[in-house]
């Protein structure tokens, strides 16, 4: 007894020494990891909506050396419009009002629409910002029938499962009101459809990769310009982010790798017996905080 009581300290130190070995080298690796996480942290390159088909690893790894961009851009004297108070209040006050008539329709008729339109509202959403205005962006437009009906048996084919596996019962419930489901035969009825890509890197003319910041917020303003710009137009669309089907879209309209579906808009004038849920948009109070 004598004998465990003298050993006792010893003991204890002995496990103290180990317990401080332990530590010591957790804290290493952990802060290793955090290094590590620092030095490869891209804020801009986001995880969502992956392609199933992604381009290898080593092309998704950030190329951090200097890319080859202009290092002075001229910049030219900027002449803005100005109005008056009164004029900025109607003007916002229209404006708000075009768009508050927006609303998401699933009934579309095959009546022809101006491929000019098309055109410019196209070249409006390409007036958006982006990241060091890399323009990460592609709208791919489909007005062929051929390519129309396969875009839609891809989407019906996946959508079903979609709906009957994947989305839950609770988000198919939340659905059940709007009455949607997986049968999309605006596919078919729009005359155009405008499938809008994210460019995740592009490529100099060298073939050294660019790095697009930010590319899915980019390319999500630009999509927000779209919307206006077709309710603008007297256009009218459905926003569908089709899950599970960017891969099958991409290789069918003969994408690149480094291009990643994020909308599907099917475009066009709404039937004459059109429908739309009756639903109500939050009050001025409900979204805005003035500090």
């Amino acid at each position: 007894m004598a004998l465990f009581s003298s050993l006792t300290p010893v003991f204890i130190a002995i496990i103290c020494v180990l317990i401080g070995i332990i530590l010591k080298k957790t804290n290493g690796e952990k802060e290793k990891q955090d290094i590590k996480s620092k030095l490869t942290s891209r804020p801009w390159v986001d995880e969502d909506l992956k392609d199933g088909t992604d381009h290898p690893l080593e092309e998704e790894e950030g190329d951090e050396e200097w890319q080859g961009l202009e290092e002075n851009v001229a910049h030219v004297p900027f002449t803005a419009e100005r109005y008056s108070e009164a004029e900025m209040i109607k003007r916002s006050q229209t404006f708000y009002e075009l768009l508050n008539k927006r609303r998401s329709v699933r009934f579309l008729s095959d009546e022809p629409v101006p491929r000019e339109v098309i055109d410019n509202v196209i070249r409006t959403a390409g007036t958006s910002p982006s990241g060091a205005h890399t323009e990460p962006w592609t709208f791919v437009v489909v007005q062929d029938p051929y390519l129309k009906h396969k875009i839609r048996e891809i989407v019906e084919e996946e959508e079903e499962i979609n709906y009957k596996k994947r989305m839950g019962d609770r988000w198919v419930n939340d659905l059940k009101r709007l009455r949607t489901n997986w049968i999309k035969e605006y596919l078919d009825t729009a005359p155009y459809l405008i499938l809008i890509f994210k460019q995740v890197y592009g490529r100099f003319p060298n073939g050294k990769k660019k790095t697009h910041y930010y590319n899915e917020i980019s390319v999500s303003i630009a999509c927000g310009i779209l919307l206006a710009a077709l309710q603008n137009a007297g256009l009218y669309t459905v926003t569908s982010t089709p899950l599970n089907c960017g891969p099958q879209l991409r290789v069918l309209l003969q994408r690149p790798a480094n291009e990643k579906l994020l909308l599907l808009l099917p475009v066009g004038y709404p039937k004459k017996d059109a429908t739309v849920p009756a639903l109500t948009r939050k009050p001025l109070e409900d979204i805005m905080v003035v500090m």
